[in-house]
């Protein structure tokens, strides 16, 4: 009965030698453990990081190399002898992959394997380098939404199983699991525990069954690596990346997976822990026992693949195939009787339940204060942040999950009134600072602000509005250079996506945990969290001119508003927003800002004239 342990680790982007250590650090803790651990498993990618991108010619390493560093890392955390499976980005014949090391450590030399010392391939056969059980190159490379790994590495072009001192196991990393196809070969080659490190960023809200709130992604993941081991009767170990890059966050939540298909340990979200459990091989047997599944497959594997490629006609096409069957004999002629009335609920395409943009608030929570405690203080070494407290629902948010991620002696509030500015902006700016209790600056931007117009001239309300927002970022970078603080963003998706914000001024902060939420999802949030609702119920305003509101402006409300963009950025046409219950004056509103604006959302064109233009590949993989 093997005892495993799953690590799921936050790596620092781009640092190997500091991800050894850290592996290292793992592997002594878990050698203190009673019963002694048998298996280690980590995520995909745990020696650098996922979206390396150009990068990967940086952190890559051969397969050898990384058997040393791990046996080496292994000796000086004095841990008993342990298997471990580590993902890692691999050099191999001249080709960069993603790959997963299988290797036995404290039995072995670790300077006895040299790159090239001999093929991974015949590693289960015992002539393989010491201490290496197996490499697994990952077969299916995700090439859409956020995902471009096919640029970056090639394609490994096999699944095997293979021995170990406990069993017999097999590898598939992350999307590779995705294709059902894949468990099925594992199993095939008689895989008892399929082991499934993953780096995937977390998405949505969902809920699984048993109505614990989740990301979307981790629900969908929890149900692959079900039907994977239910299917097949093996055990499925899934070690998920934690941390956050570039604002893609890895949550966690690793699962082992009984041959039963029952979830028996999951991790936390958005934390790093290390799960061990003692599995036991033999549930396997009751299992096939109850549900032969994969005993009739490799029956009727053999009939079922035989004609695939068969009665092809030429590039792309296929005879029709005769359909065979017996003509009718028996029944009822049902055209002879009347049929019954009977209402249904109707489910399915034209009819909507619920609300699209629900949110799980508490949820929402843990997300971004972990985004938060990754982005301000692990990625760019600030202990302290900055943000302008307007008196709006926008700001004050911000304002309590900072002090939850970094706490309240670490985050400044600044209050940067203009003398036209609503009066009641200030005292719920200060209603949020006492309710916090956070260090506080105000700084009037009256005189710098009048003192440029007064120079230029002709200023109208929306240039006047402009030099205020922009001259409050000034005083914000200012402040952060004086209090090494990094300044958070308050920008909310919808203000994003319609261009309502100042370009190079309140879109500018380098960390924004709102980015990608709409204004009702953020009301939902900070009702949540405890803002004022004082500042909750008031309409709201950038404040730059007096009586000025965001919802005047828009010409239509922001319950409406972001159920159009909601629809609008999944590809319906205006029509078909119309149908749902929104004017046509309405949509086309909101559909006229979202296109005319665009161009606010983008970086600066650069003229490329090389291969390391920024956008395009970057020198090294910690720079972005």
């Amino acid at each position: 009965m093997p005892r495993l342990a799953i690590a799921q680790l936050r790596p620092k982007k781009g640092d190997y030698a500091a991800n050894l250590q850290k592996i290292g650090g793992v592997l002594g803790q878990v050698g203190q453990l009673e019963p002694r651990v048998d298996l280690v498993i980590f995520p995909e990618t745990a020696t650098s990081g996922y979206f390396v991108e150009g990068g990967v010619r940086d952190v890559a390493v051969t397969a050898g190399t990384l058997f040393r560093d791990l046996a080496l890392a292994h000796e000086a955390a004095q841990a008993p002898p342990v298997d471990v499976a580590v993902g890692f980005y691999e050099v191999f014949q001249n080709h960069f992959y993603n790959s997963c090391l299988y290797a036995s450590l404290g039995n072995a030399s670790p300077r006895n394997a040299a790159p090239g010392h001999a093929s991974p391939r015949n590693a289960s056969s015992g002539s393989a380098a010491p201490g290496i059980r197996h490499v697994h190159r990952k077969v299916f490379l995700p090439t859409y939404g956020v995902f471009d790994e096919e640029r970056f590495v090639e394609r490994g072009r096999e699944i095997r199983a293979f021995d170990t001192e406990w069993g017999r196991a097999a590898i598939l990393l992350c999307e590779d699991a995705w294709h059902s196809v894949s468990g099925t070969i594992a199993a095939l080659q008689g895989a008892q525990l399929v082991i499934v490190p993953s780096a995937s960023p977390a998405r949505g809200t969902g809920m699984d069954e048993e109505g614990t709130r989740l990301p979307t992604s981790v629900v969908r993941w929890e149900r692959i690596v079900k039907g994977i081991a239910d299917e097949h009767a093996v055990w499925v170990a899934l070690a998920s990346l934690v941390g956050f890059e570039g604002g893609k966050g890895f949550p966690g939540a690793s699962v082992l997976i009984n041959p039963a298909g029952e979830i028996v340990l999951r991790g936390p979200l958005f934390e790093e822990a290390v799960l061990t459990y003692d599995v036991d091989l033999n549930e396997m047997t009751r299992a096939r026992a109850e549900s032969p599944l994969l005993a009739d497959l490799e029956v009727n594997l053999p009939h079922l693949i035989k004609n695939l490629g068969k009665g092809e006609t030429g590039k792309g096409k296929r005879k029709r195939a005769v359909v065979e069957f017996d003509p009718a004999t028996n029944g009822t002629d049902v055209s002879r009787v009347p049929l019954p009335v009977s209402p249904m609920h109707v489910v399915g395409k034209g009819v909507e339940e619920g609300d699209p943009l629900a949110i799980d608030p508490d949820l929402a929570r843990r997300w971004l204060v972990s985004f938060l405690k990754d982005e301000v203080v692990r990625r760019r070494g600030f202990t302290k942040g900055l943000v302008g407290l307007s008196g709006g629902v926008d700001s004050s948010l911000v304002a309590f999950l900072a002090v939850e991620a970094l706490g309240k002696e670490n985050l400044i509030g600044v209050r940067m009134p203009y003398r036209t500015s609503s009066p009641e902006s200030l005292e719920h700016a200060q209603l949020v600072i006492s309710q916090l209790g956070i260090e506080s600056l105000t700084v009037d931007i009256s005189a710098a602000v009048d003192g440029y117009l007064a120079q230029v001239g002709d200023a109208d309300a929306t240039r006047r509005g402009n030099v205020m927002a922009r001259e409050r970022m000034i005083v914000l970078f200012d402040l952060s250079a004086k209090y090494r603080a990094l300044p958070l963003g308050t920008g909310n998706k919808s203000e994003r996506l319609l261009g309502y914000f100042t370009w190079h001024a309140d879109d500018t902060p380098p960390v924004n945990p709102l980015g990608d939420l709409f204004k009702t999802q953020v009301r939902a949030l900070a009702r949540h969290v405890g803002v004022p609702d004082v500042i909750l119920r008031k309409p709201p305003t950038p404040d730059l001119v007096p009586g000025q509101t965001t919802e005047g402006d828009y010409g239509i409300s922001y319950d409406k508003v972001d159920r159009i963009l909601y629809y609008l950025i999944r590809g319906m046409k205006p029509a078909e927003v119309v149908a749902r219950g929104f004017t046509a004056d309405e949509v086309a509103k909101v559909a006229q800002r979202l296109e005319s604006t665009h161009w606010k959302r983008r970086l600066p064109t650069v003229a490329m004239m090389s291969q390391t233009a920024i956008g395009e590949f970057y020198l090294r993989p910690v720079d972005y």
